[in-house]
């Protein structure tokens, strides 16, 4: 049986372990951490989800961060997109972090001043942690739904 009513979800592809929050009402009642790949825990996990709620809509931080995992969860969600109607929307991996720098590649981190996005580079790594909002009203959801590619894709 469905829970009613609706659940939206939060997936952060960026974060290690991935992580997943369930909102009802726009207010946050689980998060979840999945360790692995995204291409080996996000399915299981969402074919439960859609056993058990109604999702309502999906989010997903697009980037900037992790090529590999953004990838894998767009398509994913563009799949479920077609085969179930869910629609999903795009956040900035800062908005669940604080706006602190996010990895790159080796010693590069993406760093927001303002609202535009750069590369940094940092000697010591900058202390930063994810986190699912307590509530939707925190995330700022973006126009462009695909991924936020700030450096090329490999």
């Amino acid at each position: 049986m469905l829970k009613e009513p609706g659940i939206v979800i939060v997936i952060n592809t960026v974060s290690k372990p991935l992580q997943l929050g369930l909102y009802e009402n726009g207010k946050l009642i689980k998060a979840k951490e999945l360790n692995g790949l995204a291409s080996d825990v996000l399915l299981p996990a969402l074919k439960d989800l859609l056993k058990n709620y109604r999702i309502e809509k999906i989010y997903y931080t697009s980037g900037p961060g992790s090529h590999m995992g953004t990838k894998i969860v767009y398509v994913l969600l563009k799949t479920l997109n077609i085969i179930k109607g869910i629609p999903f929307f795009a956040i900035s991996s800062f908005d669940l972090n604080g706006d602190k720098p996010i990895k790159a590649l080796g010693k590069l981190y993406f760093v927001k001043e303002k609202e535009t996005i750069i590369t940094k580079r940092f000697e010591k790594e900058p202390q930063s942690s994810f986190y699912m909002p307590k509530n939707l009203e925190a995330l700022n959801i973006l126009e462009n739904n695909e991924p936020d590619y700030q450096i090329a894709a490999v």
